[in-house]
């Protein structure tokens, strides 16, 4: 991704750019992390669609069969619950 500067507000703001925003899938309301590692400040952004992005490629991993039985071990629980 091509660099763009931005200027910093009087009151400490930022403005993320438009196409930056929307290359991360940050919109209103998306969490984002801020942190300092090696005198660089990292935004980290937490958005719904980059988690479910994220899930996405994770789908699978685990050689299969393993949302099934997440699934079983919720039902039995509900039932427990609601016995």
């Amino acid at each position: 991704m091509e660099q763009e500067y931005i200027t910093v507000s009087s009151k400490g703001q930022i403005v993320i750019p438009a196409k930056t925003r929307a290359a991360l899938g940050i919109e209103a309301g998306t969490r984002v992390r801020f942190s300092v590692e090696g005198g660089r400040m990292i935004l980290d952004a937490q958005s719904q669609s980059s988690t479910l992005r994220l899930i996405e490629q994770l789908r699978g991993c685990t050689g299969g069969g393993g949302t099934e039985l997440l699934l079983e071990e919720r039902r039995r629980e509900r039932a427990r619950e609601n016995w």
